[in-house]
């Protein structure tokens, strides 16, 4: 017996306003979502002096963009 899973993409109409806040925030929390707006200052700070000695900064700068979108490079 063979399984075979299908995926399929699906474009839904939604109105925000029908979400509270709560749910949105409850969404972004179960999809791993850093959305609190955050202080980066510190990596950035590491990302520009490893630049700035021409170390290389990649592992960091992909922290920082995943922690800003929520993905991974």
């Amino acid at each position: 017996m063979v399984h075979r899973t299908v995926y399929t993409e699906v474009e839904v109409d939604v109105d925000m306003s029908d979400f509270t806040d709560e749910d949105i925030l409850e969404e972004a929390e179960i999809r791993g979502l850093n959305i609190d707006g955050g202080n980066y200052n510190e990596l950035i700070n590491q990302i520009f002096q490893l630049r700035r000695l021409g170390k290389p900064f990649d592992r960091e700068l992909d922290e920082y963009l995943y922690m800003k979108t929520g993905r991974i490079v």
